[in-house]
């Protein structure tokens, strides 16, 4: 499918989003709160992540031309898993559930680019649940480098530490060991 056309696509219904600037260290989703909004990132960086008996745990990143919900309860109106917060200041593009299932019931091409990202998202997932289980975490932090040195150019360490499942003083060590 062409890349042309599916950008085409998306011009057409930009009328449904909606722009919104926000600062960073902004939750734009709570945990156990129901999704109503997918966000595109335009500028910015976003994580997601888990509340640990006090301690947050982050699960993922996301940056520019990336989008993200709490897909689970987006799609299910069931209580999201984790938050989402703004790392950077962002410009984002919004989009309700409604405006969002119009998009899909529009397009077959359309929706099969969200199924695409959201394939591509289970897969990342999975990979990071099988490297904690497998690697150590400077085997952890090599493969982090190796795939996603964007993180490492532009996350606060202490959300790298929490990403990788140490403290920022184990990452600190392993930092310098690279």
């Amino acid at each position: 499918m062409c890349l042309k056309y599916l950008k085409a696509m998306w011009s057409k219904l930009y009328h449904l989003f909606e722009r919104l600037e926000i600062p960073a260290k902004t939750i734009l989703l709570e945990e156990g709160k129901i999704s109503r909004t997918m966000f595109f990132i335009e500028k910015g960086c976003l994580r997601t992540w888990v509340n640990n008996n006090g301690k947050d745990i982050t699960t993922q990143f996301f940056f520019e031309g990336q989008k993200v919900s709490s897909i689970e309860s987006f799609r299910t109106k069931q209580p999201s898993l984790y938050s989402i917060e703004s790392i950077e200041p962002c410009i984002l593009q919004t989009i309700s559930q409604h405006n969002f299932q119009t998009i899909l019931d529009s397009s077959a091409e359309l929706k099969s680019e969200i199924e695409e990202h959201l394939f591509k998202r289970l897969l990342q997932s999975q990979k990071l649940f099988y490297s904690y289980l497998k690697n150590n975490p400077q085997q952890r932090y090599a493969e982090l480098m190796e795939q996603h040195p964007e993180i490492i150019l532009r996350v606060p360490q202490h959300y790298i530490a929490s990403y990788l499942g140490i403290t920022p003083v184990s990452l600190s060590r392993i930092r310098n060991r690279h």
